[in-house]
This record gives C-alpha cells, structure tokens and sequence, in this order.
C-alpha cells in the first residue's frame, strides 16, 4: 500500500534525478523534497517500516526502482547500533522521521587511486541530526562515514533515498588501511 505523498516523493524524485545528473545538483534538487517526505511520513509508513534487531540497525526497504537507479529505505537504529565505517559509492539523501541521528565523517589522507589498502583515514567532525533535519552526501570520491545512535539515546529512524539500489557498499578498516566491498541486507517490505 502507498500513500499519495510516497506516490509524489518517488514521481517528483525520478524526474528530478533524471534531470540532474550530477551527483552534487542532484541532492540539491532532492532534498527539499526529503524535507516533505519526513513531514508526511506518518501516512505512509507502515509497521513493517519500524522493524528493528537486538543485532543491529535494521534496512526495512520501502521503495526500489524497477531499472535500479532510485531507492529508498527505513532504517531503525536502537540504542548503541552504528554502522560499520562506510562509503556508498552513490549520492542519498537523508531526513530523519524520529529521534537523533549522529554522523561521525571520516577525511581521507591518501589519494584514491582505486586500490583497496594504504589508505589513510582521519576521524572529522560530527553532526547530530533530529527530527526533521535532512542532510545529503555525494561521493567525491567518498563520503566515509558513521552512523548510528549511542547507548543512551533513544531509538531513531531515518530515510534513505539512494542513487541505486544499496545493496553493498565499501567498507574501511581504518586501522589496517583497507576497504572491501560488502553486501547490506534488508527487509523486503
């Protein structure tokens, strides 16, 4: 079941990706459109949208395009659940429907030269986001990062439209100066 704003979102948010290529453009042209989607979320989120794991942060997968270019995620974070550090190989955009999301950045050193070891990471700054904030990324070339909630805060939930369908991303070892490519599960909705 979709409701009509979702129906919008994914309508206004192919044409516009469509029509702006470049990653950087790209976000800008969506992310108003987050902003309005977070807003409405109520009539469209259902309680397969909230699934979450004592695990980890769970991927509940609410929108995929049939060619493969757009896709949009629920993602439950739980107290003390972080991702691993990650780049996406896309562009997204992110606006957060409950609680504090907090991004810890990474800033790569080393050039990329396409090789996955020698590569230097420093930690950046951090951004904490609430309820109704939005906040994109485009890889140029990365945007290496963290994200999750710490122990004691409270649960947060957060959408996720991506430039493909995310089904992997890289994943850094910061300490032994590697990446890999690593397949992400989700939640069929």
């Amino acid at each position: 079941m979709t409701s009509s704003a979702l129906e919008a979102f994914i309508a206004q948010a192919t044409a516009r990706s469509r029509q702006t290529p470049d990653p950087a453009d790209c976000v800008l042209a969506l992310a108003p459109l987050m902003l309005d989607l977070i807003e409405q979320a109520g009539t469209f989120l259902e309680p397969q949208h909230y699934r979450s794991s004592d695990a980890g942060y769970t991927r509940n997968l609410i929108f995929n395009a049939p060619d493969e270019s757009l896709s949009l995620y629920s993602i439950v974070w739980l107290p003390g659940q972080w991702t691993p550090v990650h780049d996406h190989g896309s562009w997204g955009v992110v606006g957060v429907v409950e609680g504090v999301l907090e991004e810890r950045s990474y800033v790569r050193l080393s050039p990329d030269r396409g090789a996955n070891e020698e590569i230097d990471l420093v930690r950046g700054g951090t951004v904490l986001l609430r309820h109704g904030a939005v906040t994109s990324f485009v890889p140029n070339p990365d945007h290496i990062h963290v994200t999750g909630v710490p122990a004691e805060r409270s649960r947060a939930v957060s959408l996720h439209l991506y430039g493909r369908t995310m089904t992997s991303f890289n994943l850094y070892d910061v300490g032994a100066r590697t990446r890999r490519r690593m397949d992400v599960a989700h939640n069929e909705s």
